[in-house]
């Protein structure tokens, strides 16, 4: 019984070894001299004024959202695409597939058009 388990504890062991070298070498050998200059905010060379506490336009977000969205949408088309000639030998009609397809499309394509008509693709 304990033997099943041997091989994922150590593999945990040499993972956390890994880690916790990395972390040592850099420990050891990374030049340290911290000052206020080096310590401060980096922002292009400019001065910082104000606070780091700035609204942004929620746009930009619900773009961002958007564009996240529609990534994730396409990442699921391409399973899609490779079982989809595969189904007649599961026994399943490839038409099912094609009306499955077909309407995730159909959903990702009203979700675009709900997008542009609130205007959130808009960009300004």
């Amino acid at each position: 019984m304990l033997g099943q388990y041997a091989f994922p504890v150590i593999f945990a062991i040499v993972a956390i070894g890994f880690v916790a070298s990395g972390l040592l070498l850099v420990k050891i050998f990374a030049p340290s001299n911290p000052y206020p200059e080096k310590m401060s905010t980096y922002e292009c060379g400019a001065e910082t004024i104000g606070t780091a506490w700035v609204q942004y336009n929620v746009r930009y977000y619900m773009f961002t959202l958007i564009f996240l969205i529609f990534d994730v949408e396409t990442v699921f088309i391409f399973p899609w695409t490779k079982v989809y000639r595969s189904l007649e030998s599961f026994g399943i009609p490839i038409y099912y597939g094609f009306i499955e397809g077909f309407v995730f499309l159909m959903i990702l394509f009203l979700g675009y058009i709900y997008a542009w008509r609130k205007g959130i693709l808009e960009w300004v």
